[in-house]
């Protein structure tokens, strides 16, 4: 008997002591996903992406806001939003206790602000995509920047500087 002591003492622990000590996730393990708020230009990738419908945008009654909302319970983990994600905005953490007693704990959202068309003041787009779209015109440069005043319109009202500029355009040997 003593000799069977001693070699469970020489062996170690074969179990770890979670719950009671952390237990630590490897590295590439797809925990709850992290959403940086300041990051997030809203485009709507990871809406669009998540096959669990665990992220929805909606636009308010107002058309002046649009709401980013995620609920862990729908989640099923499979990292979709975070592939997707132009900015890197969201991040698969390496947590997954998500246990909590009211199902509202499990929802995160914040809001962004619609931009409003410079021509006609219809919204269209939200604000910080816009200022994102504006950014990357100015540092491609070249012709791209010159229609850098168009991204403040909504698309009618480009169509329509579209169409009246293709009217402008002289015809070449056409039909009669």
């Amino acid at each position: 008997m003593l000799k069977l002591f001693r070699e469970i003492g020489r062996a170690g622990d074969a179990t770890i002591g979670y719950p009671f000590a952390p237990y630590e996730m490897p590295e590439g393990f797809r925990g709850k996903p992290e959403h940086n708020e300041k990051l997030c230009i809203a485009c709507g990738a990871c809406a669009i992406a998540c096959p669990a419908n665990a992220i929805t945008m909606e636009l308010d009654a107002d058309q002046s806001h649009l709401t980013w909302d995620i609920s862990y319970g729908r989640c099923i983990f499979c990292g979709r939003c975070q592939e997707v994600c132009p900015l890197f905005a969201i991040e698969l953490t390496r947590e997954f206790e998500l246990a909590v007693k009211c199902k509202d704990d499990l929802r995160e959202s914040c809001s962004y602000e619609v931009a409003c068309c410079a021509r006609c003041g219809k919204p269209y787009a939200v604000a910080k995509e816009v200022d994102y779209a504006r950014r990357v015109l100015a540092r491609v440069g070249g012709a791209a920047a010159a229609d850098i005043e168009k991204v403040d319109l909504c698309l009618d009202c480009r169509r329509t500087d579209d169409a009246r500029a293709f009217q402008k355009q002289p015809r070449e040997g056409g039909c009669a």
